[in-house]
């Protein structure tokens, strides 16, 4: 029946859902890159179990995509508890956060992504459960109102965010153990690929897995994204196996460079080479002639750029620096 070939979109992104977690490493052994921040977390986690405790309150930051969740749940999963995951902008009310709080167990880790965006009433009810384990709840209105305070169980906040600068200094003090993770190095990423091909049962050249992790971006998630986009081309034009000839065909129909640089990171530097002469440009101005969100600009393709010396961050606003010249065929005219 014509009715049996409607495809679920549910079930399609449950699949997605599915396979993506498979790829995340359960536990601080398996996890790849991210070096000092995992030996630290090692004498962190192994401190407090011997001394009886919760971890203390943990805050990541840094680029989307190098695993702030991923490694979130193998804290939990070291210190043999459960893990709430939430989001700064679904905790609308304090009453939504006072529902998470009082439903935690003894030592379980509560997270929340996008930690920068948590309202200013939430976060002043998060302050005492943060310190002191304790939450003050005001019953009724007016001169009838109380105030009732309720114990909490010791728990772990662990926030993830991309803006560290956007959080108050009250809330930025209240985390014990603070790590920026960076973006990876070519090889942590080539490891990656090679891990999630085992899981995902597809075999892969040592080059193709290298041509892959060179164009990620330095970034985990994107480099499983074109594992899966890669997979695809694979079964389609040959026998299912990853060569570098197919990873370089994939890669090239999916516009991404040999520096992993796409269609938008492109238009970004040549609109600032040739609409704006290569001076320096505000980040408004820019977001605006490109039709990208200041965030997006920011948080997605400013790191990489900065980080592989295509642009700079200045006073008077972004610069493109030579490299970028070089790398797009264009001629630098600067001092």
């Amino acid at each position: 029946m014509e009715e049996e070939r409607i495809i679920n979109p549910e079930l399609k992104n449950f699949e997605e859902e599915r396979i993506e977690n498979s790829l995340r490493p359960n536990n601080l052994k398996e996890y790849i890159g991210q070096d000092k921040v995992k030996e630290n977390m090692k004498v962190y986690i192994e401190s407090a179990k011997k001394r009886g405790e919760p971890l203390d309150h943990c805050l990541f930051y840094g680029p989307p995509g190098l695993g702030k969740t991923t490694l979130s749940t193998i804290i939990a999963n070291e210190m043999k508890s459960n893990i709430k995951i939430t989001s700064g902008p679904a905790i609308e009310k304090p009453g939504d956060l006072a529902s998470l709080l009082t439903n935690l167990a003894e030592f379980d880790v509560l997270f929340i992504d996008e930690i920068h965006r948590l309202s200013k009433s939430v976060e002043e009810i998060l302050y005492p459960a943060l310190e002191d384990f304790t939450l003050d709840i005001v019953i009724g209105k007016g001169p009838s109102a109380k105030s009732i305070r309720l114990d909490l169980p010791k728990f772990t906040l662990i926030g993830a965010t991309t803006k560290a600068g956007s959080l108050t200094t009250p809330l930025r003090d209240r985390f014990g153990i603070v790590h920026r993770l960076e973006l990876y190095s070519v090889e942590d990423l080539t490891t990656i690929i090679k891990r999630s091909s085992k899981i995902l049962k597809m075999k892969i050249e040592d080059e193709a897995a290298i041509e892959i992790a060179r164009r990620s971006r330095g970034t985990p998630r994107i480099a499983n994204r074109l594992l899966k986009r890669v997979r695809d081309y694979a079964i389609v034009l040959g026998d299912g196996d990853i060569t570098l000839k197919i990873a370089k065909h994939a890669l090239n129909r999916l516009e991404i460079d040999e520096l992993g640089l796409d269609e938008i990171d492109r238009k970004l530097l040549e609109t600032m080479i040739v609409q704006y002469s290569g001076r320096p440009v505000g980040i408004e101005a820019l977001a605006a002639t490109i039709g990208e969100e200041i965030d997006t600009i920011e948080d997605v393709y400013e790191p990489y750029l900065i980080q592989i010396g295509f642009i700079a961050r200045t006073l008077r606003g972004r610069m493109v620096l030579p490299p970028a010249y070089k790398h797009l065929g264009c001629e630098y005219k600067g001092e």
